[in-house]
């Protein structure tokens, strides 16, 4: 409180924390809060123009305290500053979220989604296969379809966009990434199984005026340019165009095998995003219209158009995708904590591709809608969020010379409960009830917990179940990349004759806090382990052949073990992980590991900037990525059952000229590891033994890159 004509008068929104620890809350509008009493310490009491007080406290239940207001003129002017990670965990939140900022994407090559983990444990990244160039994600062990990946928290990358998806969101584009571990949130639906990444785009209100991006792989002849105008089109409506192109026109054959190393590509992205905000009233809203043309070409290098294919082995992928998206959100003026969000999106995916004599074409169409409230219970330590979402998917592919159309329609509806006592713990409960065309009707629990024992160790927990339709020609379209024969007959019924998926994905998280050397740092250890009722296998484990069934035998299950030290010092931060995996599927043959997957990784990244100087610096970053061994399919080019470990370095060094433009140069797989002969028998791509799809490491070797940036500031 203060006082005024000598009366007490409540402040609302005053920090109260305990001095020296991450224990604190807020004061409501009748000037109350609620803390957890700690001994040998004092309380903090601040407010925006009134002194800050320190106060002993002892056992005492109630505390009245009266803050005297500031005077201007016997403050002197005090900047503070700390350098961010650019990459952070939530520690006041249960659910298990990692958030990559503009900052840390800036740290390696990331001219896409699929590139913006290079420096960041929380995602594995991997190579696709030997001809597409495409790279593929996997969390806790399990590849991108078993996470959910949202673009604002609407469904982006799923379906027939899958394989090469993640490589249709620029770099330039991502203002952030939030990255959940173990299942999500039941507001976004119930697909997630073992976690969730959503992509946040810049917006148009914060936005600069002018960004100009342009990249050169020296090595392999990737050029891609990005630009971003905003423009203003009132006190309350703003939009941004943000446009990229790349293209490849180099013949890269390193190897010496007369196949092409990285696909002959370019690619159109074109995206319009409108922002209204009226703070008065309490509205945002935000529309998306974008357009995508990609094109690649694998294959032999001598091969040119389909007419080829009686002499050369090669292939062609076109891509057309159109997506809209609209968001309205309301917050009461009067009442901030009730809110209501509106969701609606539109997106059409056409794909058309022949992968030597294999053509394989998918269209999806889309429709999301979703609604969603958010409001308290009694007060501000009980929350509330409940709502509806309607989804539609409208599936046409063509596989195999058959013809094989589907309608995915699902209602439902949500609810969701969080509850913290503002000082040491915290839960999320959720459950959805969904009625789907292909999956019946079902429930979904998801539960998220979080509790502090002490200053500077915390401990969160998750828990729920999640669902998925194997799209199998969409999601391995490795398969096409070979010649072995498709003995399942079946592949033409409901749901390509296999059953839906469903898995339980339980996990836990211990933080440490710790203090060395003046810096501060954190020590994580994370468990997740994923159990499948009825997974889906796709099964290589017969040398020409290819399957697809439920694993009826036993659950299959993925366990992961990840250690993490993070460690921030003035202007240089480390980070270093050590992860496990035990994955494992019951195949017909029985229980064996999943292929291609390394038993280990160890994970080292350490960037440092020098001080600025007249706003020009130097920022260099390095990572190290080892995969421990990894069991190798049946082939006639392997005589072991493993692969030895292996493991690449890349680097980055930036200069920063001006607020306004800076320069880039860096380096990937500096040590030059490269997997030898990634195409089995490429000498005679039409014998039954033809095969690019099994890669375990890079195929290109090091390859070295330069940039800039330009920026015109507010």
């Amino acid at each position: 409180m203060f006082s005024e004509n000598n009366n007490g008068i409540t402040i609302e929104g005053a920090n109260v924390y305990w001095e020296n620890s991450d224990i604190g809350t807020i004061t409501n509008q009748n000037g109350d809060f609620n803390i957890k009493l700690l001994q040998n310490k004092k309380l903090v009491i601040s407010y925006i123009g009134f002194i800050t007080d320190t106060i002993t406290v002892t056992n005492k239940l109630y505390i009245e305290h009266y803050l005297k207001e500031s005077n201007s003129k016997l403050l002197d002017e005090v900047t503070v500053t700390k350098k961010r990670r650019s990459s952070q965990r939530t520690y006041l939140m249960p659910q298990n979220i990692i958030k990559i900022s503009e900052d840390e994407l800036l740290k390696a090559a990331c001219c896409n989604l699929s590139e913006s983990f290079e420096t960041n444990p929380s995602v594995d990244v991997n190579h696709n296969d030997a001809l597409t160039g495409t790279k593929q994600i996997e969390m806790l062990g399990l590849k991108s379809p078993y996470i959910l990946i949202t673009e604002e928290n609407i469904p982006m990358v799923r379906g027939a966009s899958q394989t090469f998806g993640l490589g249709f969101t620029p770099g330039t584009w991502i203002e952030s990434i939030q990255v959940t571990k173990g299942m999500g949130s039941v507001t976004n639906g119930y697909e997630s199984i073992v976690g969730q990444i959503n992509t946040e785009i810049k917006k148009p209100y914060s936005d600069m005026p002018f960004f100009f991006n342009l990249f050169n792989s020296l090595v392999d002849g990737r050029v891609e340019a990005n630009a971003h105008i905003r423009s203003k089109v009132s006190e309350k409506m703003h939009n941004t165009l943000f446009i990229h192109y790349n293209d490849r026109k180099k013949i890269n054959d390193k190897n010496g095998d007369q196949f092409l190393d990285k696909p002959i590509q370019d690619q159109l992205n074109l995206l319009s995003k409108w922002q209204y905000t009226d703070t008065a009233k309490g509205l945002v809203s935000f529309l998306n219209i974008r357009y995508l043309d990609d094109y690649k070409k694998i294959g032999s290098i001598n091969f040119n158009e389909k007419e080829d294919l009686s002499s050369f082995w090669g292939g062609k992928i076109l891509t057309n995708r159109f997506d809209s998206s609209f968001k309205l959100g309301y917050v009461n003026p009067n009442i901030p904590y009730q809110s209501l969000g509106f969701q609606l999106a539109y997106n059409f995916h056409d794909q058309e591709a022949y992968y030597g004599l294999n053509d394989y074409n998918i269209s999806q169409k889309s429709l999301f809608v979703n609604l969603i409230y958010n409001s308290i219970l009694f007060n501000s330590k009980n929350k509330i969020k409940a709502g509806l979402n309607f989804s539609s998917d409208d599936y046409n592919e063509y596989v195999f010379k058959s013809n094989i159309d589907r309608i995915d329609s699902s209602f439902g509806g949500f609810f969701e409960y969080s509850f913290d006592n503002f000082i040491d713990f915290n839960l999320i409960f959720g459950l959805r009830y969904d009625i789907h065309n292909n999956l019946g009707s079902f429930f979904t629990p998801r539960l998220h917990f979080r509790y502090l024992l002490n200053d500077n160790f915390s401990i969160k927990g998750s828990f729920g179940t999640g669902r998925k339709i194997a799209n199998i020609f969409a999601e391995n379209q490795a398969i096409f990349l070979g010649n072995r024969k498709n003995i399942n007959k079946n592949f033409s019924d409901k749901l390509y004759g296999v059953s839906p998926e469903k898995a339980t994905n339980i996990g836990f998280s211990l933080d440490h806090k710790v203090f060395l050397f003046g810096g501060q740092g954190n020590i994580i250890f994370d468990f997740y382990k994923t159990l499948f009722d009825n997974r889906v296998i796709i099964d290589f484990e017969t040398f020409g052949e290819f399957n697809f069934y439920n694993s009826s035998l036993g659950k299959s299950k993925s366990d992961n073990y990840q250690l993490e030290f993070l460690f921030s010092k003035n202007n240089w931060n480390i980070t270093a992980a050590y992860k496990k995996y035990d994955v494992k599927s019951y195949y017909k043959s029985g229980l064996k590991e999943k292929p291609l997957q390394p038993r280990n990784v160890i994970f080292f990244n350490y960037g440092i900037e020098s001080n600025k100087i007249n706003d020009k610096n130097w920022k260099f970053d390095i990572t190290y990525n080892r995969l421990g061994k990894q069991r190798l399919i049946n082939n006639i080019r392997d005589s072991d059952e493993f692969v030895d470990p292996h493991f690449s370095l890349n680097s980055q060094i930036t200069r920063v000229f001006s607020k306004n433009f800076e320069v880039y140069v860096g380096g990937e797989n500096i040590n030059n590891y490269k997997q030898e002969n990634p195409i089995i028998m490429a000498n005679n791509p039409f014998d039954p033994s033809f095969d690019a799809s099994i890669v375990h490491g890079p195929i290109f070797g090091s390859t070295y890159y330069l940039g800039l940036r330009y920026k015109i500031l507010n």
